[in-house]
């Protein structure tokens, strides 16, 4: 009985879902993240793309980059939030992707250094200090004029880079420099694109609930439970992005299914 309650539910959301889905390649901004999942202990992986007003999730055996071409297109023009992960830089490099690379994740990396030499100590605490003098610029952006607070910020991106392409001669370190002499551009497209965020905050929160799901429920069993899973999340949500009723949402769509009338939007504004 559940089993049918569930699949009946999976497919009243399945045309909300795909609209979702299909929008996703003409979307300006993007953050992306993916955590494990496991289908009969085999190993799987959930993806998650948050634009400004929706999330949607996917569920796929690959962690790999075909995963994004095949749900953002080789074409995709907008900018990809990310952590700095293989798959990130294969598709950015593949198709000359714009991404924008988190920074949260650069600074937990540099702190790593701290704790092992203190060669590379002093290195690391120059950077993170070139660093904090970037997020002091943009927590006060509200006080400059919008040409002061580019040219603030062109400054400091001036003082991360030439602090970080100078490291210690000692291999962490230099992997720290690698990423700013070969991707240096990818951890500021935020300064010229307003509605960028500098980390990957917005998706790595979008997917948590998600790791708390896997916890407790320890995966899905076949494709039909994975469809579920990736439609009811996506839901979920994004009625909680939209500030919307997951169960006035869920209420429509599964009426309109049984009813036979079209399913409601998870777009913004179309209700």
């Amino acid at each position: 009985m559940i089993a049918k309650i569930i699949e009946k539910t999976s497919r009243a959301l399945d045309a909300p879902y795909a609209e979702l889905l299909d929008g996703l390649p003409d979307e300006g901004t993007i953050n992306v993240d993916e955590t494990g999942h496991r289908e009969r202990g085999k190993q799987f992986w959930t993806w998650c793309f948050r634009p400004d007003s929706y999330t949607v999730f996917c569920i796929d055996k690959s962690r790999g980059s075909n995963v994004l071409i095949d749900v953002l297109g080789e074409e995709f023009d907008g900018v990809l939030g990310c952590d700095y992960f293989s798959a990130y830089r294969k598709f950015m490099g593949d198709f000359d992707i714009r991404v924008q690379f988190c920074f949260a994740h650069l600074i937990r990396d540099i702190k790593f250094l701290i704790k092992l030499d203190p060669v590379w100590k002093n290195f690391a605490n120059r950077l993170l200090k070139k660093i904090r003098a970037l997020f002091r610029v943009i927590h006060r952006r509200e006080k400059m004029t919008a040409e002061k607070f580019q040219a603030r910020l062109e400054k400091a991106r001036a003082g991360i880079l030439k602090v970080g392409k100078r490291p210690p001669p000692r291999t962490e370190a230099q992997n720290i420099a690698k990423r700013f002499r070969d991707h240096g551009k990818a951890y500021f497209e935020f300064i010229t694109t307003p509605s960028l965020e500098p980390t990957n905050n917005l998706a790595e929160q979008a997917i948590r609930f998600v790791v708390i799901d896997r916890k407790i429920t320890q995966g899905t069993r076949g494709p039909s439970d994975r469809e579920w899973c990736e439609r009811i999340w996506t839901t979920i949500a994004t009625c909680a992005q939209q500030r919307r009723s997951v169960f006035d949402f869920l209420h429509e769509a599964i009426s309109a299914f049984f009813d036979g009338r079209s399913a409601p939007s998870l777009l913004p504004n179309t209700t």
